[in-house]
């Protein structure tokens, strides 16, 4: 008789909320009116992916990826993308022990559990590829050897518009890397109201304590990856990702590996709202910030000024959903 293999974990959908309600309680604590930035945020941590935040500069993005790092006791390093950043600066480089009279290996900031990389589009496309594999494969290969990264691990990038001075563009095969694109927009009048008055004395950073261990995040991924997902639901993102490289308005559709971040964030977005299955309410929610930063619109689309948001909502309403028991 064959050996009956065991049963997946269940979710513990308790736990996973626990976490993610601690941490975004303590980041609103520090950004004044994003309930909806701050969850996006939190659901990507706990989907396994890497953020994107993108606006102008003075709206909080750099805010933002400080609180999430602070809210979680873990490693935690800050880069400032520049100019002159080198690759090595990134990953480490080896350098020659005049005791040991050998090389050794010294760490690069990307050895944290979350590297906050800010303004990562002011430095060069060669400094930016530094993190390709470090953000895929979570590991660093320096001079023929890999050195795996720490789990769990979370780039949470921020960039200016490239219309901005001094900008580079970020090439797609780094945009694909990041699960998810924010854009922070300007608070309202009553919260920017609350953060002159709060902020104006004190930095409300300095007050932030950790709620959530490394080891707390870990398992809440673990535990997001049993979450159920029906056949028809993995058909439905097949669908919609296919969709967009049909789409007359886009000349560059989403990848593969865009459907596999869109079903691991629809999975993170369920467990957080209390369900033990995937809706397509779930995809729905997540398709436009996985999406929408890798597709790329047509000349014909751009002169229309079709943002690639409004051509992923385009596609997502012209694609079947199913319904029914089926996709439970």
């Amino acid at each position: 008789m064959s050996a009956i293999s065991p049963a997946p974990d269940a979710v513990d959908l308790d736990s996973v909320q626990s976490v993610a309600v601690a941490i975004q309680r303590a980041i609103t604590t520090v950004i004044e009116g994003k309930d909806d930035v701050v969850a996006t945020a939190v659901t990507v941590l706990l989907a396994e992916g890497h953020l994107l935040v993108e606006d102008v500069p003075g709206v909080g993005k750099t805010m933002l990826a400080k609180a999430l790092a602070r809210a979680i006791d873990c490693r935690v390093s800050r880069v400032q993308f520049t100019p002159d950043l080198l690759p090595s600066d990134i990953t480490g480089v080896s350098v020659f022990n005049q005791e040991t009279r050998d090389f050794e290996f010294r760490k690069g900031s990307v050895f944290a559990n979350v590297v906050v990389g800010d303004e990562i589009n002011r430095a060069s496309p060669k400094t930016q590829s530094a993190l390709l594999e470090a953000m895929e494969e979570r590991q660093v290969t320096v001079d023929g050897t890999t050195y795996e990264l720490p789990r769990p691990f979370l780039v949470m990038a921020t960039q200016n518009p490239i219309e901005m001075e001094g900008t580079y563009p970020l090439p797609e095969a780094q945009r694909d890397r990041f699960m998810a694109r924010l854009s922070m927009g300007y608070p309202s009048v009553s919260s920017e109201m609350a953060m002159l008055a709060s902020h104006g004395a004190v930095n409300p950073l300095d007050s932030l304590q950790p709620v959530a261990t490394a080891e707390d995040v870990q398992r809440a991924i673990e535990s997001i990856r049993n979450l159920h997902t029906a056949d028809v639901l993995r058909q439905y993102v097949v669908d919609v990702v296919g969709a967009s490289r049909q789409h007359r308005l886009l000349r560059l559709g989403a990848s593969p590996r865009a459907g596999l971040q869109l079903l691991r964030a629809a999975r993170a977005h369920a467990a957080l709202t209390g369900r033990d299955h995937v809706l397509p309410e779930d995809v729905q929610t997540m398709a436009v910030p996985v999406l929408a930063h890798r597709v790329l619109p047509s000349g014909e689309a751009s002169l229309a000024r079709h943002s690639p948001a409004d051509l992923v909502r385009d596609l997502m309403g012209k694609t079947p959903v199913p319904s029914g028991r089926s996709a439970r």
